[in-house]
């Protein structure tokens, strides 16, 4: 177990970047950035290790509880939805 303060964190893991960057995506892109959900219960989420080895991952937590349930690498986590990795 690491403690938290080596971990930046990021925010929902789920949201997908849009592909496109003509204008007429302009309202893709609005949501992406700034519309987030605030869930309650599990979410994944990205969280970098920046006080230790500089790994992206993504953490599943409880956002009631604090409890966490796995994480992954986020290179692993965005081959597991189909879109790529780094």
């Amino acid at each position: 177990m690491r403690p938290v303060e080596e971990f930046t964190f990021l925010g929902d893991a789920k949201p997908q970047r849009p592909t496109s960057n003509d204008p007429s995506s302009m309202d893709q892109w609005f949501d992406y950035v700034y519309l987030r959900d605030n869930p309650r219960g599990k979410l994944d989420e990205y969280a970098h290790h920046s006080g230790g080895c500089r790994a992206w991952l993504v953490v599943t937590r409880d956002t009631q509880t604090h409890e966490v349930h796995g994480a992954v690498t986020a290179r692993d986590y965005a081959r597991k939805r189909g879109r790529g990795g780094a």
